[in-house]
């Protein structure tokens, strides 16, 4: 039986945009509930979120595959922030240029051309933790089998815990 193959590069950046998406959508709802003590929890983000979350995390894994062995978690993540600030401006300073950019950090008092913020550095090192740790690790273990039938066990019936059983 042939090796299941790792998920192409494509499909890797499908799934960072799709978590990127989804985790905008829920920061936003919660933030409005905090906010506003809004029950409705209108979580709101762009089409655009897409193409930067999924660009985005796919660089921080290429930056994690060179780093993992030469940096402390600490240090790596300080790196994704400064990155994600990087990547932040400028893909929203590409992005105002068309009226297009959806977020707006004017409000806040170290914020930078209303496109950064101080303000968001421990949750984007959290958040660089969170992709790091558990979205980038998980998504490279991830395998593609073309020859499974859709529909067909995933594992022989002699196996527990996706172990192969010896007795």
């Amino acid at each position: 039986m042939a090796a299941a193959e790792p998920l192409t590069v494509l499909s890797r950046w499908y799934l960072y945009a799709i978590h990127g998406y989804f985790c905008e959508v829920m920061f936003t709802a919660a933030w409005d509930f905090v906010v506003n003590l809004n029950w409705k929890f209108p979580g709101v983000t762009s089409v655009w979120a897409l193409f930067i979350y999924g660009t985005s995390i796919l660089i921080v894994e290429k930056m994690y595959l060179q780093l993992k062995d030469r940096w402390h978690i600490v240090v790596r993540c300080v790196i994704y922030t400064l990155w994600t600030y990087a990547w932040e401006f400028s893909t929203g300073f590409i992005l105002r240029q068309f009226n297009a950019c959806p977020w707006d950090y004017s409000q806040f008092e170290y914020n930078f051309m209303g496109l950064i913020t101080l303000e968001y550095a421990i949750p984007w090192f959290c958040a660089s933790l969170i992709v790091e740790q558990l979205v980038i690790r998980n998504t490279l273990r991830l395998r593609f089998d073309e020859k499974a039938e859709p529909g067909a066990p995933l594992l022989p019936s002699s196996t527990a815990n996706g172990y192969i059983k010896t007795d």
